[in-house]
This record gives structure tokens, sequence and C-alpha cells, in this order.
């Protein structure tokens, strides 16, 4: 039997970073543990349906908690005039309990990030669109955006039937066994009437 590994946390340290940039002794770990799912949480709540939100970085100092958001919608989350960061801040503040800075990292191409490309498909199956059109579509999009391969994976119970299956497509090569290969892996979940439909997306983007 083969043994599944999250390609995000096979490639750490070498091709890919930790999320959460920090040290703490026993008295604060589960501490700050428990404000980092808050803030991810609440960020996915209030802004990830309608911001395009990749990943959250978050890194502590004595002094300061450093929040990082990589979205391919800036503008959404700024909003007019700065508030909507003014805003962010401030709630992050009061579950962080310290200053909190909040960086705001605009991703130009949405189409070469797992993520992204993972929501857009579940987007169009919640919406009822044909869960192959927009497979054959999100495969095209990524291809386009000039990478060297991707593979994206949809199982649950496609078109409404009794039992689930599993579609996939892939276009170019995506190595999964090779540890330097620069590889982006995200699963998303559609919220459907007939239930749950996951969607796997792997990218490979070259070596490094």
């Amino acid at each position: 039997m083969g043994h599944k590994v999250n390609p995000i946390s096979m490639r750490l340290q070498l091709n890919k970073d930790w999320s959460s940039k920090w040290f703490a002794d026993k008295r604060n770990y589960t501490t700050y543990l428990k404000q980092d799912i808050m803030v991810r949480n609440y960020i996915s709540k209030n802004l990830g349906s309608r911001s395009s939100i990749n990943k959250v970085e978050i890194s502590r100092t004595p002094n300061l908690v450093t929040v990082t958001i990589f979205t391919g919608k800036a503008g959404v989350i700024i909003g007019k005039g700065g508030n909507g960061v003014s805003e962010l801040q401030k709630n992050i503040e009061k579950i962080f309990n310290c200053p909190t800075r909040i960086n705001i990292e605009e991703i130009k191409k949405t189409d070469l990030y797992a993520k992204l490309v993972g929501e857009n498909i579940a987007h169009q199956i919640e919406k009822r669109i044909n869960f192959r059109k927009a497979l054959k579509n999100g495969i095209s999009n990524v291809m386009n955006a000039g990478v060297k391969g991707v593979k994206i994976q949809i199982s649950g119970r496609l078109n409404g039937v009794d039992m689930a299956r599993t579609e996939k497509e892939v276009a170019g090569t995506v190595p999964l066994h090779t540890i330097r290969a620069n590889v982006d892996y995200a699963q998303v979940n559609a919220l459907t009437k007939d239930g749950i439909i996951s969607t796997k997306v792997w990218i490979y983007k070259g070596d490094n």
C-alpha cells in the first residue's frame, strides 16, 4: 500500500516555508497556536469568499505580530480609504491582545496558485455548472499561465448520482515523488445539495 504525503509538508525547508513563524515555550505555545487558528478562521469567514485569499502568514516578535495576507483582490480587503484594513487590524488586535501590523500582498496571476484555482472550480460547482466543464477550464487556464504541469481531481456525488466517484484531469507532468519539485497543492470543498464535492489541485512550477 502506498502512503499519501501532503506535498507542502513534504517540502518544508526545501522550497516551502511555514505559515506561522514564531518561537514559544511550554507556557505560551497553546495560547499562540489558538490565537493563530482564531485569526485564520476570522479572515476566512469574513474575507475568504470574496477576496481570493491564497494564504495567511503570521510572524511574531516580542512586541509585535505581523499578519501578511496574500490575495488576488487587494482592493476588496483594503477598502475605501483604507477603512477595511483599519477595521481588520482592530479586530485582529483583540484576538492577539498586542500591537498588530497588517500587510496586504497582491497576487498578479491567480492561476498559478492551487488554492485559488480550487476555489474557482468549487464556486462553479456550487453554482451547478457542469463539473467536467469546470475541470477542463481550470486545467486550460493554469497551463496558459506558464506552469509545467497540473493535476485536478474532483470527488463526490458528481451530478447528483447515488454513488460517489472520482474524476481527474492531468496536463503536462506533475512529479509528486521528486522532492526538489516545486509543487503547489490545495484541497477545497464545495457544498452542494447532494453533499460535499472535494477538489484537489496540484500545480508543478519547476525544480528548485
